[in-house]
């Protein structure tokens, strides 16, 4: 979790379903040797994008940039590569929310 996140704070709650479902998708999923976490990152960001789960998407832009795992310049081609699968209002918020974190981590 802390690779895929950049943290490894679960938030946890008294019922551990967090922590149950988080081993396993982190342990067994993202660490298999087939794909990246480069790779499945860019595949998470078209699904997320597909879904509308904005939320979860600002969460993998941000940690893709601030990890390095994507540039500004390629979070921008995935921003046009999406516009056409996923539709304009889609791709018009994961634009406004690709150039907002540039500027921020830009510090402008």
């Amino acid at each position: 979790m802390k690779q895929v996140y950049e943290e490894d704070d679960t938030g946890e709650g008294p019922d551990g379903f967090f922590g149950m479902t988080a081993e396993r998708m982190f342990s067994e999923v993202w660490s298999r040797q087939v794909l990246t976490v480069r790779e499945r990152r860019l595949l998470l960001l078209g699904l997320l994008v597909g879904q509308g789960m904005d939320d979860m998407l600002e969460r993998h832009l941000d940690t893709a940039l601030r990890s390095g795992e994507l540039s500004p310049a390629e979070l921008r081609e995935v921003v046009v590569f999406l516009t056409l699968y996923a539709g304009w209002p889609r791709a018009s918020r994961l634009h406004a929310q690709v150039e907002e974190l540039i500027s921020r981590s830009a510090g402008v």
